[in-house]
């Protein structure tokens, strides 16, 4: 049987991965790793690399490594490493006791550096960086050899020695590899593989005053702890041939495989470390878990369940072409999730006050609401209902058009679990504000139990004032109105309106923090804080797909 038939149905990397396993490849084994740099938080887009990467490692049960490719000091913290394992447990994969550092190996990487000076791969440079820089040539020129590049392998290996026992400072000199300065590929034109640096590393303190850079150490990481398949974006395409440079040239005891697929790119989103730090520096955002942000920690914070992200990278699906994904695919897998695991609720973001004039005053009515419309397992709640009561300003029009259904001045509409009301008077504030309705209320017309047959075309959500629990509510929508934006684009100056004092239900006041609700026709929430009895909800998502209504419009 062909490979082709025998790996049907499977992307083109579980293909590859099939093929060398059978083939006896590495001994037929396999180990993947999830090797992120610790200089900020992860973002969705590392979210399919999470999910590739372990998600293999799983389906064949072999070890997935998660290593830290931590070569920079000056822009490396516990803060990011602590992050980043958090991200990964949260999205539910167990790396076990498979967690690395490339600070792991920096003694065998050294070591490994020295025999590519022995046999005549690298060399000491000792140009300055911008020297270095110019030299490298273009796309359409070739580079220019280092007037350094001929050194006897005797006086590398002194520098080198002297430059690990720090003589000399940051940028005096360099270890290049030396491969090919005409090389189309300008990786390939003697790459720099080890600098001085004098800072101290957050794990192995003062022991190095060099460093090696990311090529050189991610390629001999991913060998060294016996990686089959290092699995990366496409941005590494053009570094595989120095990464198979690496591999021929050094006695290294595993020969992983690389395989490049597409990035996940999001519309209206930057996924760029560099740039979203930017965000947090300069105060466009609160930090790296700001619910706006594209982190996992701040999708989080909104209230997106993990499984709906691995959901999304499962729909996103492996391919090798870019593309970016609409906002859409990502809500509307978000809140489909949502729809069948949140309970119901009822909320008013913009409150108008109802007064039912003919209901007794001062009595409390309780009414039984399902939970969850689809789901009787879910149960079932008591609604306290009175003469006051609360609605969504929108809800009412003075002046309907006649696509209009709700609450107007004589017109009749069905409050959720509750009666049929109908607007008897519209009281407004010294502005022409409308400030409070006068309604009457036909005590026939309960909501499951009633005896009229009246019908009416609408029906509203609403909570007893005399009840309801206040505090804010927060609305998110994307940072960037721009679909494509980059580090110039201006902010969405709506990404974040805080709503102030609108009217709970009362059963949210035994609700726990991290708690997912739909509150009716307004959305998915989360309970994110409560203070003093006040509780505080992020939006995660709206109940329908507004991007098809912007689309539009743009058509």
């Amino acid at each position: 049987m062909s490979d082709k038939k025998k790996y049907r149905g499977k992307d083109f990397i579980r293909q590859m991965i099939h093929h060398d396993v059978d083939s006896g490849v590495n001994d037929g084994r396999l180990a993947t790793r999830f090797p992120p740099e610790p200089n900020g938080y992860l973002h969705i887009g590392h979210a399919l690399s999470i999910c590739i990467n372990f998600g293999i490692a799983k389906e064949f049960d072999a070890p997935c490594y998660l290593r830290f490719d931590d070569t920079n000091p000056a822009k490396e913290s516990d803060e990011y490493v602590n992050s980043i394992m958090e991200d990964v447990k949260w999205l539910g994969f167990d790396w076990g006791n498979d967690l690395a550092h490339a600070s792991d190996y920096f003694d065998s990487i050294h070591e490994f550096a020295i025999e590519l000076i022995e046999k005549d791969l690298a060399y000491v440079d000792s140009q300055t960086s911008e020297e270095i820089k110019n030299s490298r040539g273009t796309l359409n020129a070739p580079g220019t050899k280092s007037p350094y590049r001929d050194r006897p392998i005797s006086e590398n290996l002194g520098l080198f020695d002297r430059m690990k026992n720090g003589e000399f400072e940051n940028g005096e000199h360099v270890l290049r590899a030396k491969i090919d300065m005409s090389s189309p590929n300008i990786n390939l034109r003697d790459p720099i593989i080890y600098r001085i640096l004098h800072l101290d590393h957050q794990r192995t303190g003062s022991k190095w005053c060099i460093y090696p850079m990311y090529d050189f150490a991610h390629t001999l990481s991913d060998a060294i702890e016996g990686t089959t398949h290092s699995l990366c974006t496409l941005e590494f395409e053009d570094h595989r041939p120095l990464y198979e440079w690496f591999l021929d040239n050094l006695d290294l005891p595993t020969r992983p495989r690389q395989i490049e697929f597409s990035r996940l790119n999001l519309e209206h989103t930057i996924t760029s470390k560099r740039k979203l730090a930017d965000l947090v520096v300069s105060g466009h955002v609160s930090g790296w878990d700001d619910p706006r942000m594209p982190t996992l920690s701040g999708l989080r914070k909104r209230g997106y369940p993990a499984s709906a992200i691995k959901e999304f990278c499962n729909r996103v699906g492996i391919t090798k072409k870019d593309k970016t994904i609409e906002m859409s695919l990502l809500e509307s897998t978000v809140r489909e999730e949502l729809d069948s695991s949140c309970n119901r609720v009822m909320a008013i973001l913009n409150p108008l006050k109802v007064t039912i004039k003919n209901y007794p005053e001062g009595e409390t009515e309780m009414l039984d609401a399902r939970n969850h419309p689809k789901d009787k397992e879910m149960g079932s709640r008591q609604l306290p209902f009175s003469q006051n009561i609360l609605i969504e300003k929108d809800d009412f029009m003075e002046s309907p058009n006649e696509d209009f259904f709700r609450l107007s001045p004589g017109a009749e509409v069905r409050l959720r679990y509750a009666y049929i009301i109908r607007c008897d008077e519209v009281i407004k504030d010294e502005n022409g504000e409308i400030v409070e309705l006068i309604c009457s209320y036909d005590p026939e017309t309960k909501s499951g139990t009633g005896t009229s047959n009246k019908k009416v075309k609408s029906a509203i959500h609403w909570v007893s004032s005399d009840h309801s629990v206040s505090g804010n509510v927060n609305l998110f929508e994307t940072l960037y109105n721009d679909p494509n934006p980059d580090s110039e684009s201006p902010i969405n100056q709506n990404s974040m309106v805080e709503i102030h004092n609108p009217a709970f239900e009362k059963s949210l006041v035994d609700a726990v923090v991290g708690s997912r609700f739909q509150f009716e026709r307004n959305g998915y929430f989360i309970l994110n804080t409560v203070e003093d009895e006040r509780l505080s909800f992020n939006r995660i998502v709206t109940l329908k797909d507004t991007w098809a209504k912007i689309q539009k419009k743009k058509g």
